[in-house]
């Protein structure tokens, strides 16, 4: 997919894929395990429900690579094999999408190293630039679509991102930030300082995922849509969670609900929309069906 196609796609709404990490531990996946190597083990787990997806109507699905960096699978002590890891976990997507009635997309998905950046932290960008720069090599030679930086805490991690992906590859890289319902970044800035320096640096589209629900976003999108010219993202949390009896996060906002919510994203400038924790494919053909696909 080049970036001219990318813009094309996004003429119209782009619905993403929904949540993964959820699903994939109401399916069985214990707390605390490497999710990637889960995956690995449970092909048909992973592939159901993005075969889930696909049926729902999403455009883009997200390879499992979210934590497929070095500094992550060195965690698990899996970093000998970070290659054959991505390349495997991409193909799991790549069957699903590849496998459709109609064109689906393979983005892949990258995410925070989970080190603090400089000078709170001892992550330097050139560390992180590296980091990314091997993962993205790899998932580009994997067959890859786009590039997705998802679920970032530090704009300058997030540039690294950009930075990375544009030395090896000429995919479409789609970048969102975890921001609090006033926008704000964990890490100091915020949503729209985040957007303008992303497009600057070549990002395709900018936004926001997990988060918050949806009915909390809305200032936050039409905000970035305000100070972009590219395409913005939301992928909101099925509302705001509460723990269980047994520290399970669940999540209250149904469906219905989520898609209307994802309609008023929508009318506030959201052009790619999908859903993150707590949803599942009921929540994405919800949004089809108002979006009357």
């Amino acid at each position: 997919m080049t970036k001219q196609d990318f813009q094309t796609l996004a003429q119209n709404v782009v619905l993403l894929d929904g949540a993964t990490g959820s699903n994939l531990m109401a399916a069985g996946m214990p707390k605390g395990v490497c999710t990637e190597e889960w995956v690995l083990a449970h092909k048909d787990v992973f592939q159901a429900l993005q075969r889930g997806y696909v049926e729902a109507g999403s455009d883009i699905i997200y390879a499992p690579t979210f934590g497929g960096n070095r500094i992550n699978l060195t965690m698990h002590h899996l970093q000998d094999q970070i290659k054959e890891i991505n390349t495997r976990l991409v193909s799991y997507s790549r069957e699903v999408a590849d496998a459709a009635s109609r064109k689906v997309y393979v983005a892949a998905d990258i995410t925070t190293s989970g080190k603090m950046m400089e000078p709170a932290g001892d992550m330097t960008y050139e560390a992180a630039f590296e980091m990314y720069r091997e993962q993205i090599e790899i998932l580009k030679n994997a067959g890859v679509d786009l590039i997705v930086a998802e679920t970032m805490i530090n704009i300058e991690e997030t540039l690294a991102a950009v930075d990375a992906a544009s030395t090896v590859c000429q995919l479409p890289i789609m970048c969102t930030m975890t921001v609090d319902a006033d926008g704000s970044i964990f890490s100091g800035g915020n949503a729209i300082e985040a957007a303008v320096s992303l497009e600057a640096a070549g990002a395709d589209a900018v936004g926001v995922n997990c988060s918050v629900g949806p009915d909390q976003l809305i200032s936050v999108i039409r905000n970035i849509r305000e100070n972009v010219s590219i395409p913005v993202i939301a992928k909101p949390n099925a509302g705001m969670p509460f723990i269980d009896d047994q520290g399970n996060a669940v999540y209250s906002m149904k469906a219905p609900d989520f898609a209307k919510h994802i309609k008023a994203l929508i009318d506030a400038g959201a052009g790619i929309v999908g859903g993150c924790c707590g949803t599942t494919p009921e929540y994405i053909k919800e949004v089809a069906t108002i979006l009357e696909r």
